[in-house]
């Protein structure tokens, strides 16, 4: 199996506005961000998405809707491997912290059961009803749970914690929780401040606190593999935020590469997944093995 891509160095980005924030009124700002706008087929890819993960849950029952924590969205999916000693991964759902649900992303699961992986998705409790600090802390009674009781559900190995947009935020930030052993952090928005002074904090209100103790790139560098990875045609905030942390990281010499995939949106990206073969099923797999 060939291994991912390492980054080029002279991959083509278009320049971040937000070098320019101060001079962006309310409405620019929060354009840094939408991704919705920023992919012109954005609502065909998620209705593509949701029926496709629609399908595959009504064709692997046995493991959905069980409950980690008391919450109403609180609770796993899981789709073990044949083996319960295989590798897990482990795949938080984004949504800029305030929308999706852990089902609309079944599908993503089909490429690593397929390459003999299990998956699990943990859902969280979304912004307003709960607050970033409280999000974060649901994510970590997760892995508690799956660390406590996985393998009387057929998941037992090695876990890889990924996550996609605002869930690449919750992976990086719980890449040292002991149950885990490496990460994949996918098309995420790694520094909270600027998203403060944008349309998202109506539902986040983020504060002080949790903008310096929630960004992953403020923090101290968890010395575990995590590779970084982003589409090729991501908004330029994102494709920046990726490459910021993955230049912290490589600074602090924690292992990891930087992974562009080309052609990708914000998007598509996860159709990375579907397939055993897929950039991210490789990605998962090789991050794994620098883990051990």
């Amino acid at each position: 199996m060939a291994p991912v891509p390492a980054f080029v160095l002279d991959d083509p980005t278009p320049p971040d506005p937000r070098r320019r924030w101060d001079s962006l009124d309310f409405a620019a700002r929060g354009a840094c961000y939408d991704n919705n706008a920023g992919v012109p087929d954005s609502a065909a890819q998620v209705a593509a998405r949701n029926a496709a993960s629609a399908a595959y849950r009504a064709a692997h029952p046995a493991g959905l809707d069980i409950p980690y924590a008391a919450g109403a969205r609180t609770g796993f999916d899981l789709y073990p491997a044949a083996e319960t000693g295989a590798p897990c991964l482990v795949f938080v759902h984004g949504g800029y912290w305030q929308r999706n649900a852990r089902a609309d992303f079944a599908c993503f699961a089909e490429g690593l059961n397929a390459a003999g992986w299990s998956v699990a998705m943990p859902g969280y409790t979304l912004a307003p009803e709960a607050s970033l600090t409280g999000i974060v802390a649901e994510i970590g009674a997760a892995l508690d749970w799956l660390a406590a009781h996985g393998t009387a559900r057929g998941i037992g190995g090695p876990i890889v914690l990924a996550g996609w947009s605002a869930g690449a935020q919750l992976a990086a930030l719980h890449l040292g929780h002991p149950a885990v052993s490496a990460g994949l952090a996918i098309s995420g928005v790694y520094d909270l401040a600027p998203i403060r002074e944008t349309y998202l904090n109506e539902k986040l209100g983020l504060t002080d606190g949790e903008i310096e103790t929630l960004s992953p790139p403020r923090l101290a560098v968890v010395p575990k593999p995590m590779t970084v990875a982003y589409g090729s045609r991501e908004l330029p905030a994102l494709v920046r935020d990726a490459r910021n942390l993955h230049a912290l990281r490589s600074a602090a010499h924690a292992p990891g590469i930087l992974l562009p995939v080309p052609g990708a949106d914000h998007f598509s990206i996860l159709d990375e997944f579907r397939r055993p073969d897929g950039l991210l099923v490789r990605a998962a797999q090789d991050v794994l093995g620098g883990a051990r």
